[in-house]
């Protein structure tokens, strides 16, 4: 089954959020979590991840650059994840994002990246996630994994 296409008009939005406030910070990075997730999991594309990165305000994709960095750090990315993420990614290997989670270790000071910089970077750490994660579903979670993240049952298609 192909993974579901992502709707806009679906999408949950910080159009408002001109800071981040605890309660909309929240909601972001659970919505990020889900986003990046269901990206990982072959659920959502990168394209769609992206798309709905990209129409979050400049501080709302701070706070899901920071979140982002959080899960490659616990999925303990290696030089091949960051090297086979960045290929995913579409995005040069020479561009900033690229060369930073290339690094050993990865340098992960992605949301400080100036903002016309942060889509790449989402896509870079996104598609860096997707690989390292599947590694580590394939073979430290492989038959015996609760963690509710690892088993997300597809988007349901809304009329």
């Amino acid at each position: 089954m192909p993974p579901a296409r992502f709707r806009p008009e679906a999408m949950w939005s910080d159009r408002e959020m001109s800071g981040t406030s605890t309660e909309n910070g929240r909601a972001i990075r659970r919505e990020g979590e889900r986003v990046v997730n269901e990206v990982a999991q072959g659920l959502r594309t990168l394209e769609d991840g992206t798309t709905w990165f990209a129409a979050l305000s400049p501080a709302g994709r701070q706070v899901v650059l920071q979140e982002v960095v959080g899960y490659a750090m616990q999925a303990h990315i290696t030089t091949a994840d960051g090297h086979g993420g960045v290929a995913r990614s579409g995005v040069k290997p020479t561009a900033n994002p690229s060369v930073m989670i290339c690094m050993d270790p990865p340098r992960y000071g992605f949301a400080a990246l100036p903002a016309d910089e942060h889509i790449k970077a989402f896509g870079v750490l996104l598609s860096v996630f997707s690989v390292a994660d599947t590694r580590r579903r394939q073979t430290c979670c492989k038959g015996s994994c609760g963690h509710v993240w690892h088993n997300l049952l597809p988007p349901v298609e809304r009329p």
